[in-house]
This record gives structure tokens, C-alpha cells and sequence, in this order.
């Protein structure tokens, strides 16, 4: 059955290309292009400049069109652009704008449910902590909570991997599993207690720098980053290799001679 997204042809060639996918991914993929295509038309406004000139370099800089091709993903890439650059003096992204004028277009209260839970996701490290089904089982690094996740991409792991991955939350009552958005970067040879480490470093130098004005400074270093394209540069120093299902990193992104490409 084609998804109905609203948007003529664009939305027929999504249903094709979603036949036969996890239903609960595809709630996600429909709100990614759905969101693609708002982030297009508010582009061309002036208020989107300082928009356009950061994800524009970003781009240039971390997706090259030939070889070597870039180990960042056009999803991951994609999911940054939407949902974690801040631009213009609201410092707003541009998944915040489509959230506000979302309900002018009459968008479906699920559309913009599934845009808001996008908005609300981040980039985490993650182990991986064994198999449910044909999913898989993740936990944050230094926290308890395991989740059971699908991982559209198809890559199931080993246990004790640690993944640095965007994990959605179900996107409806009836899906039962967290979906791992975007191709598994899996690190090799590094402890958890090492990122756990890394992580407080990197708090550290953020308090003492500039503050965020929020309780969850884990979660906005994650989202956010020192700086814009901060978790883009680790995945090219990092990369170590892939298969068609996973990307595989090794080192710690503030530790320069774990990284093989500094």
C-alpha cells in the first residue's frame, strides 16, 4: 500500500521505496521528507540565511560528491541539518520553525507529533547489550536503561559494542521498540568507561566556556556539540572502515592520536 504524504509524485516514490520497511521506521522516514521538503521552501527566506551558510559549508566540506566518498551518511547529515543547527539571532532550528508553522498548513496532528520527536532527538554513545528478536538491545553510556530497538539498516552486532547512533523513541502506542535512525557507527577497541570519561572532559571545558542554559547538559553537548560540526569531524577522524550495514570508527574525539585520520 503507497504512503499518503501529500505531496503528489514525492509522496508516491517514498511509498515505493518504504514498501515492505518496519511501519514504525517508515512514521519516521515520512516525517524526514515531509520536513525536507518544508526546510526547502524556508530556505530561500532571508531569515533562513545564516541556515543556508552553515549547513551549505558543512556540506561542501563533509559530503564530497567523489571519491573518497565521505563516511557521514546523508541521513545522519540530513537529521543534523533539520533538527540540531541553530541559526538566526532565536537560535532556533529549523525543525522549531516547521513545528510553528506546521498547524497554518493543516498538518496531521501525527505528522507534526513525529516532527516534534525528531526535534526532540539527539546523538548519543550507546552499548550494545544483546538481541531481542530481530532487534537490539542499547543503553546509553553511564546510565541503566536498556532499550529494545529496531535497526532498520540491518546491522545486529555484538554485544558490548559501543554505537554512536540517533535512537527515536516508538512513534506510536503500538510500535514497542526505539528505532536506531541512521546507519550504526560502531567504535572499535574503546571501553564504555572511556567515552563515559571523554564525555565529563567535554562537560567540563562547555561549563567553563559557555554554559547552557539548560538541565540536560549531556543531552545538548550530544544534540549541539562544542560547536556545529563537532560529531561531523569525529566520524572522519574516526573512520575506520564499513560494511554495508554499519560504519566503523575507532578513537575518542578529543584524544588526537586515537584518531586515524587528525
Amino acid at each position: 500500500m503507497a504512503l499518503e504524504t501529500g505531496f503528489g509524485d514525492d509522496g508516491r516514490a517514498l511509498g515505493k521505496k518504504l514498501a515492505g520497511h518496519d511501519p514504525c521506521h517508515a512514521v519516521y522516514a515520512v516525517g524526514e521528507n515531509v520536513a525536507s521538503l518544508m526546510a526547502e521552501s524556508i530556505s530561500g527566506m532571508r531569515e533562513a540565511k545564516g541556515f543556508v551558510s552553515i549547513v551549505g559549508a558543512a556540506e561542501d566540506e563533509y559530503l564530497p560528491s567523489g571519491p573518497p566518498m565521505s563516511p557521514l551518511t546523508v541521513s545522519n547529515f540530513t537529521m543534523w541539518a533539520l533538527f540540531d543547527v541553530r541559526f538566526g539571532s532565536s537560535r532556533e532550528t529549523m525543525g522549531s520553525y516547521i513545528l510553528r508553522i506546521a498547524p497554518e498548513f493543516d498538518c496531521p496532528a501525527w505528522l507534526i507529533d513525529t516532527v516534534e520527536r525528531m526535534q526532540q532527538s539527539r546523538m548519543g554513545y550507546y552499548v550494545h547489550c544483546g538481541s531481542e528478536g530481530d532487534g537490539v538491545l542499547l543503553r546509553e553510556v553511564g546510565t541503566r536503561e536498556v532499550v529494545p530497538c529496531t535497526v532498520p539498516a540491518g546491522y545486529a552486532g555484538f554485544e558490548g559494542e559501543i554505537w554512536f547512533v540517533r535512537v527515536l523513541e516508538p512513534p506510536h502506542p503500538l510500535c514497542d521498540r526505539h528505532i536506531v535512525f541512521n546507519t550504526p557507527y560502531v567504535i572499535r577497541d574503546w571501553p564504555e568507561r572511556a567515552f563515559i570519561d571523554y564525555l565529563e572532559r567535554e562537560l567540563t571545558r562547555m561549563r567553563t566556556k559557555t554554559p547552557p542554559r539548560t538541565d540536560d547538559a549531556h543531552g545538548h553537548l550530544m544534540k549541539y556539540g562544542p560547536d556545529p560540526n563537532h560529531w561531523h569531524e569525529y566520524i572522519h577522524c574516526a573512520y575506520a572502515g564499513h560494511q554495508h550495514e554499519a560504519i566503523f570508527l575507532t578513537g575518542i574525539p578529543d584524544i588526537r592520536q586515537s584518531l586515524p585520520h587528525a
